[in-house]
């Protein structure tokens, strides 16, 4: 079961991320509206001041998930590029200097990858 959690969220990573960046952003603006204008908050949804409290710990978790999302982007596109760069390659040296880190890398990317991993290691008659 959790391997095809696991292989749903890695083909889809990119949408998750980016949802995750802007719930985050949503939150942190939630969290920081009763710290920089108090009366807002109070006004604009009824809230009292036990109230204002929780809005505390959505800037904790908005900060928590803003930083989340923005690290698998960015982990996502470091290891797109990385693999784009190394698949241009029509040399078999130049391929099998980096295939074991090519095979780690394409692991935690979407199936796409991997097929284009093995389609170069066909076409050079790796394996």
């Amino acid at each position: 079961m959790s391997g095809k959690i696991t292989n749903f969220l890695r083909e889809y990573v990119v949408i998750f991320s980016v949802i995750l960046t802007i719930l985050g952003i949503i939150l942190l603006f939630f969290g920081v509206t009763p710290i920089w204008f108090s009366d807002i908050p109070k006004s604009l949804f009824g809230l009292t001041e036990d109230g204002l409290g929780w809005l505390y710990y959505l800037l904790v978790l908005g900060f928590i998930s803003f930083l989340t999302g923005v690290y698998y982007l960015f982990t996502y596109f470091k290891n797109r590029k990385f693999i784009l760069k190394e698949l241009k390659t029509n040399k078999r040296s130049e391929l099998l200097k980096r295939h074991l880190e090519l095979k780690k890398t394409t692991k935690h990317m979407p199936s796409k990858y991997q097929k284009m991993l093995k389609e170069k290691e066909n076409e050079l008659h790796l394996r």
